[in-house]
């Protein structure tokens, strides 16, 4: 039944209704802050193989053996400008780090209240070395226009462009500094104040929230395909942690 009525139920914006349910329900028991805020984003494995991993441009033909084609890369670059998979054209081939492999990703971006540590906005795109900044801008613009708030987040947000965008936005960025291999773009006017060194250690929260999507969540490596899908069940997926969190909460002694 779920399958036959998938498309009804994408088309139709059932998760993200569900999610926002959730968020008011959240804020009708006065477990969320107005005022701070941490985005950051997760690679989550695309449901496709290397070998799907084609040249836009290369020629056509049945592969050898369709289950398990052969396929040589031998001197072969490749990159997201030049091929594209067969199996799911949304999906990006993305590098976690030097000492990774690449695989094909997409990206899931959170806003986390400070408070609890809710998940109170989220989006998936592909994988790209921009993404994260640039989803970040966005859900922070959403809450920036109805006051004034602090947005915490990693050194990989730490760029001029980034900090000046959210000043911009009236947002007070409370960015962890990157001094190691180049200057920050922050400096003792913003980390001087408490209020930073808080919004440092709350940040780190938001991995809970990646953690229990990967696990229990099921969202390692997705079983969908395209950003639609694999869209509506990240943000699925971030309904129920609230809801399992807003459980916790409820239990805790007042």
């Amino acid at each position: 039944m779920f399958t036959k009525n998938r498309q009804r139920l994408l088309e139709g914006d059932i998760a993200r209704a569900f999610f926002e349910r959730v968020v008011a329900e959240a804020r009708r028991r006065g477990v969320l802050s107005d005022d701070h805020f941490t985005v950051d984003g997760t690679l989550i494995e695309a449901w496709a193989s290397l070998k799907s991993f084609k040249r836009t441009d290369g020629p056509g033909g049945p592969p050898d053996d369709p289950g398990n084609p052969t396929v040589n890369f031998h001197g072969e670059r490749r990159s997201n400008a030049t091929h594209a998979s067969t199996t799911d054209p949304d999906a990006r081939l993305f590098r976690k780090g030097n000492s990774h492999e690449a695989k094909l990703y997409y990206q899931g971006h959170v806003l986390m209240d400070n408070r609890e540590g809710l998940a109170v906005d989220g989006s998936l795109t592909p994988a790209t070395g921009f993404a994260e900044r640039d989803q970040g801008l966005l859900l922070a613009a959403r809450r920036a226009a109805r006051r004034r708030i602090t947005l915490g987040a990693d050194k990989g947000y730490d760029t001029r462009d980034f900090v000046a965008a959210l000043r911009g936005l009236a947002v007070t960025p409370h960015v962890a500094q990157h001094t190691t291999k180049r200057a920050s773009a922050l400096d003792r006017r913003t980390t001087r104040h408490p209020g930073y060194h808080v919004s440092q250690r709350r940040r780190k929260r938001i991995e809970e929230i990646f953690g229990w999507l990967k696990t229990v969540g099921l969202l390692r490596k997705t079983r969908h395909r395209g950003v639609a899908r694999v869209g509506w069940m990240f943000t699925f997926g971030l309904a129920v942690y609230n809801l399992v969190r807003l459980r916790t909460l409820a239990a805790q002694p007042t």
